[in-house]
C-alpha cells in the first residue's frame, strides 16, 4: 500500500469515526430509519463505486496530473507562480468545478437519475456522504480528471483536494448539532451541516439550493444560497417522496433506482 493510499484511508477513517461519535453524542435530528436499515446498502454502493473507479482510472487524478505535467499542458503549467498560489488557485478551481458538476446533476435529467440515489436517503448523516451511485462516481471522476488536465493542476494539489473534499462531504452531511453560533461563523467560509441539510429537503425548490461541498461562497455568488429550511431543521422532511422504506435502502434497489421512475 503506497503512502498516498495510507493517508487517504487514514484521514477518511479518522473523520468518519469522529463524526459517528459526535452524531451519537449530539444528534441534530431523529433518524427516519435506523443505521442498521440505511447503512449496509449505502456501504455496499460506496465500495462498488470505489472499486469501479479504481478499475476505470487506476492512477487516479494524480496520474492525469502527471500526464499533463509531462506534456506541459494546462494553465498552471504555463504560468510561473509560487507554490502557495498554485495550491490556492487549484483548490478554488476544483471546488468550483465540483460545485458546477453538482448543479448539473440536479438539472440534467439522466444525471439526476444517478444523483437521486444520494437524495433518496430519508435521513442525512455521515453515511449519506458516501451514498453515491457507482455511475455517478465514474461521471464525477472523468469530470474532475478533465479539469485537472485542462488546468494542469499539480498531482499534490489534486490529491490534497480529494482528501479535503471527502472530509468536508462527511462533515456537512453529519447529523451533528454544532450549535447556531458556531454554525453562523463557520458557514461564512465552509458548508456546514445545517447549511447542507437544506439541500436535502424533499421540496425540489430547496433541494436546488446550497450545492457546495467545501466552500460556501459559490452558492452566494450564484444566488442559490438559502440560510434555513422553510419548515425548520427539526420539522423538515428529508429525501424524496418515494423510496422511503427500509427495503428501498438495500444494495440492489439502490443500484437499480436510476432505471426507475418515481411511482405516481
Amino acid at each position: 500500500m503506497d503512502q498516498h493510499t495510507i493517508i487517504r484511508i487514514g484521514v477518511f477513517a479518522g473523520v468518519f469515526v469522529s463524526l459517528v461519535l459526535l452524531e451519537t453524542l449530539a444528534p441534530r435530528r431523529e433518524a427516519a430509519l435506523s443505521r442498521a436499515q440505511r447503512w449496509p446498502g449505502a456501504g455496499v454502493i460506496f465500495i462498488a463505486g470505489a472499486v469501479l473507479g479504481r478499475l476505470v482510472l487506476p492512477a487516479g487524478l494524480a496520474g492525469i496530473a502527471l500526464l499533463a505535467d509531462e506534456a506541459g499542458f494546462g494553465v498552471f503549467n504555463w504560468i510561473d507562480a509560487p507554490v502557495w498560489l498554485v495550491g490556492l488557485g487549484a483548490f478554488l478551481v476544483m471546488d468550483l468545478a465540483v460545485w458546477g458538476q453538482h448543479v448539473a446533476m440536479h438539472h440534467v435529467p439522466f444525471l439526476w437519475r444517478m444523483h437521486r440515489v444520494h437524495h433518496s436517503d430519508p435521513h442525512i448523516d455521515v453515511m449519506t456522504a458516501l451514498r453515491f451511485h457507482p455511475a455517478e462516481i465514474i461521471v464525477s471522476l472523468f469530470w474532475k480528471g478533465a479539469i485537472v488536465f485542462l488546468f494542469g493542476i499539480p498531482a499534490w494539489a489534486a490529491f490534497a483536494f480529494e482528501v479535503a473534499l471527502n472530509a468536508f462531504a462527511q462533515f456537512n452531511h453529519a447529523n451533528w448539532n454544532i450549535g447556531p453560533r458556531i454554525d453562523s461563523v463557520l458557514r461564512l467560509l465552509v458548508v456546514t451541516p445545517d447549511m447542507h441539510r437544506v439541500h436535502h429537503s424533499v421540496h425540489r425548490a430547496e433541494a436546488n439550493r446550497n450545492f457546495g461541498f467545501c466552500l460556501s461562497v459559490w452558492d452566494r455568488i450564484f444566488r442559490v444560497y438559502q440560510s434555513q429550511p422553510a419548515e425548520g431543521h427539526e420539522q423538515m422532511k428529508i429525501g424524496q417522496n418515494s423510496w422511503r422504506e427500509a427495503g428501498d435502502q438495500s444494495p440492489l434497489p439502490l443500484l437499480l433506482q436510476p432505471l426507475k421512475s418515481p411511482p405516481t
